[in-house]
């Protein structure tokens, strides 16, 4: 039942959001050498029903030091429309080294078809490729039930992207989370406070090998 009225609310709007481009929780002494890491996504981003210095961004933040400063612009309920209309500001202000890019779930379990979800995607990806910024595109995948079809066309989105764009790929962002109940929050959806060091860990496991070693 819970998982049904999340994704009525997801269908109408109504999930709860924030319009403030906000930087992780942890404290961290930058230069203005400090590249920065922009977070662009939704709510497995923005730490959806869980202690905002538990998400899996704060604890990239954690991870990194004093070396990188992370921004995270993740907001609750976040579409790629969304993200496309938000993005040209929040890379003028920060002017972030790298972009990871974590949007689309929203499009899918709204029904917003997939040609649309793939161009907002697509020129987010040109227009922090335009600011000199390296994206890394992480992919997310939908509930089985939405069916085989359109699930592969989901996902097909997200690795022709990257392919087309020579983009680092985080295949699933919940990978080895989203399968175990025990790590996921009443809806489904979400992963717990408990699972976001093994969500980390999937993003980790791309991200290590795009920054430069010290």
């Amino acid at each position: 039942m819970l998982r049904v009225l999340y994704l009525i609310l997801c269908l109408m709007g109504l999930l709860p959001s924030t319009t403030v481009v906000m930087a992780a929780e942890t404290p961290v002494a930058t230069t203005p050498e400090t590249p920065t890491l922009l977070v662009w996504g939704d709510s497995l981003s923005a730490a959806y029903g869980i202690a905002v210095d538990k998400g899996w961004v704060n604890l990239l933040q954690e991870k990194l030091g004093d070396d990188y400063k992370v921004v995270n612009g993740s907001i609750s309920g976040e579409t790629s429309a969304g993200g496309l209309t938000r993005l040209p500001e929040a890379l003028k202000t920060h002017q972030p080294a790298y972009v990871l890019l974590e949007l689309g779930a929203n499009d899918g379990l709204r029904g917003i078809d997939l040609p649309t979800m793939r161009s907002n995607l697509e020129q987010m990806v040109k227009l922090a490729q335009a600011a000199k910024a390296k994206v890394v595109l992480i992919g997310i995948k939908l509930p089985p039930n939405y069916g085989t079809t359109f699930t592969d066309k989901f996902d097909a989105v997200y690795t022709d992207l990257a392919k087309e764009y020579e983009l680092p790929l985080v295949p699933f962002l919940l990978a080895g989370v989203a399968e175990d109940w025990d790590l996921m929050q009443a809806d489904g959806l979400h992963p717990t406070a408990e699972a976001e060091p093994k969500v980390l860990d999937n993003v980790w496991a791309v991200l290590e090998g795009v920054l430069p070693t010290k």
